[in-house]
């Protein structure tokens, strides 16, 4: 009877580990990527922020505020143009 008690506990410690490694372990890994995640991606943004503020003051020096802002605008004009130009058009419908 010994043996029984025995073999049924470690069944039952066998079986809780196993779903606690299909449902616990694998939320777990989930949360700690996602916090991660976000962590990494305000990091990037603010450092993205960050070297665009300073490059603006770099040709702010040079070509004065209304300048940066004239070349800063001209760039992202540009980059709009370009943009709208590369654009997937969708086919039109004839409704004939």
């Amino acid at each position: 009877m010994d043996e029984f008690a025995t073999r049924f506990a470690d069944f039952l410690e066998n079986t809780a580990l196993k779903i606690r490694s299909l449902t616990i372990d694998r939320l777990d890994r989930a949360i700690k990527i996602t916090a991660l995640g976000i962590v990494a991606i305000t990091l990037a943004f603010l450092a993205i922020v960050y070297l665009i503020r300073a490059i603006f003051q770099a040709v702010a020096v040079p070509l004065g505020v209304l300048g940066a802002y004239a070349s800063f605008g001209g760039l992202f004009v540009v980059g709009g143009a370009f943009m709208w130009a590369t654009r997937k058009r969708e086919p039109k419908e004839d409704n004939g």
